[in-house]
């Protein structure tokens, strides 16, 4: 009889794990490049923004229209330009994602198909019902710049400074009790509800739920360097001075 020995190995050359990789949805509702560019250009402005870097999931559940393949490498393409790296898609129906995956993205296993023959716009829906609020993140020393902050699936509580190009992010409110100078990202996973509070307003940027605005501009006296919140009303972002906190 014939015999076989495995060689012996110490040591295996790679393991596979799970891992959670956060990325942020980018849901045209339409595929027309100059149109989007245009958008793209008035809202992030260049490949400085707050979004730079971010790994891009293009979500389909809007976009009423079938792209071609070439169609969504000219997507990726125009997203890389400001700064965005699209990887993967999601959504939409068969034949959106045969079309993502023939331009070389990756279509998430979760992705909700809905009939290829569907007429129907499907509209996005928000995320906030599905996150779990798992209590707060607490930071007690100072955000310095360059330094992010994240707290993913809840709050985020500062008691020190937020310095000028400093970035704290949160799925929920962000509330930081000290001066706010740095850029300040709530309800980052589309939670519209999401709130800014600070004791002393004096923040670079602020966004909720991915509506931001650059504050460049000099805030009005009853809000610089006043306690402050900033809210979503509608599509607009709310700066509000907090006066019962005088």
């Amino acid at each position: 009889m014939t015999s076989f020995a495995y060689p012996e190995q110490t040591a295996s050359l790679f393991e596979f794990k799970s891992t959670t990789t956060r990325l942020t949805a980018f849901v045209p509702v339409t595929f027309d490049c100059d149109v989007l560019q245009a958008a793209l250009q008035q809202q992030l402005g260049g490949t400085d923004h707050f979004l730079a870097g971010e790994q891009i999931v293009i979500d389909f559940n809007s976009l009423p229209q079938i792209p071609s393949a070439v169609e969504i490498v000219a997507l990726v393409n125009l997203l890389r330009q400001y700064a965005l790296a699209p990887i993967a898609a999601q959504g939409g129906n068969q034949d959106q994602q045969v079309a993502a995956r023939e331009a070389g993205l990756v279509v998430l296993f979760d992705s909700e198909i809905a009939p290829s023959n569907s007429a129907q716009h499907t509209p996005p829906e928000h995320q906030p019902e599905t996150l779990t609020q798992q209590g707060a993140t607490i930071i007690t020393r100072p955000v310095r710049t360059g330094q992010q902050v994240y707290a993913k699936g809840g709050d985020l509580i500062v008691l020190a400074l937020v310095s000028n190009g400093a970035e704290v992010i949160a799925d929920g409110n962000i509330h930081v009790y000290a001066p706010l100078r740095g850029r300040a990202l709530a309800g980052a996973r589309g939670d519209t509800n999401a709130r800014i509070f600070t004791t002393c307003m004096e923040a670079e940027l602020v966004s909720v739920a991915g509506v931001y605005r650059s504050l460049d501009e000099a805030l009005p006296d009853a809000i610089r360097s006043k306690p402050a919140q900033i809210s979503l009303d509608q599509d607009k972002l709310m700066i509000e001075a907090l006066n019962n906190l005088n």
